[in-house]
């Protein structure tokens, strides 16, 4: 199945069924990690690609858990602009308590390590990473990334959250730019 969003063709790549199945799985994974927490983790979700994944992830955890959010912007159209900008703060008390990073996908890593050093001026007792979806070959930092759903290609995928211009977030399945 192909769609069009704006000047670019997708084809149908993951489908949703395939999607919540890894979400379930990594929300299993993650309650047992945390389960010997002293404290109620804190999954702070990236907006605006990660709040489908946070939603259905919640759903799907097992255990006590508190939501909070960042925001911020790093890409235009397909391609990251390199830099990273926090548009919105967490406002969660973070210190001494165990703190998971909800995000949708990880690639080349940047905004995955500017989201990590911003949590850890709150002082969290620890800070662990969670991705729906990784791109190994493109990941270009040092910083583990904790639980991984699926590991895929570096090619741009849009929706289940994930964007092209702003569009493209409320398709259920995962769509690949075709070539």
């Amino acid at each position: 199945m192909e769609i069009q969003i704006l000047d670019k063709r997708f084809v149908r790549y993951i489908p949703h069924g395939e999607i919540l199945a890894k979400v379930e799985e990594l929300a299993r994974r993650v309650h047992a990690d945390a389960a010997g927490a002293d404290e109620i983790p804190v999954f702070v979700v990236v907006l605006k690609g990660g709040m489908i994944f946070a939603a259905d992830f919640a759903k799907a955890y097992p255990g006590e858990m508190i939501l909070d959010y960042m925001r911020v912007k790093s890409y235009e159209g397909t391609g990251s602009t390199g830099k990273v900008r926090l548009l919105i703060p967490p406002s969660e008390n973070l210190e001494g308590r165990p703190v998971y990073l909800l995000e949708d996908i990880v690639d080349t890593g940047n905004t995955l390590a500017f989201l990590v050093d911003e949590l850890k001026k709150h002082r969290p007792a620890f800070v662990k990473i969670v991705t729906l979806f990784y791109k190994p070959e493109a990941y270009k930092k040092d910083l583990p990334v904790d639980f991984a759903g699926m590991e895929i290609p570096n090619k741009f995928i849009v929706g289940y959250g994930l964007d092209y211009n702003e569009l493209g977030r409320n398709l259920k399945d995962v769509y690949q730019l075709k070539k």
